[in-house]
């Protein structure tokens, strides 16, 4: 599992962004599998939910840390 992280944190705001919208695409086509009895979408699922997840982390992180450098710099 670290490696699956690392690989998401060395990817720039718009691959993450694509990633994001990938798997909650993923997501919803896995959970019409699921409906469908297929057992194998259970578990693809669970770890497509926790990917987006982590690149949604990191997405939040990123905002957060670019907009706190503009507000130290204004707070002279």
């Amino acid at each position: 599992m670290p490696r699956r992280i690392e690989k998401i944190r060395e990817e720039g705001v718009t691959e993450l962004q694509a990633r994001e919208k990938d798997l909650a695409e993923q997501i919803f086509r896995l959970r019409f599998q699921l409906g469908t009895g297929q057992a194998e979408a259970l578990k693809r699922l669970r770890e497509a939910k926790k990917d987006l997840a982590r690149v949604k982390t990191l997405l939040r992180h990123q905002e957060l840390t670019a907009g706190a450098k503009p507000a130290k710099a204004g707070k002279a």
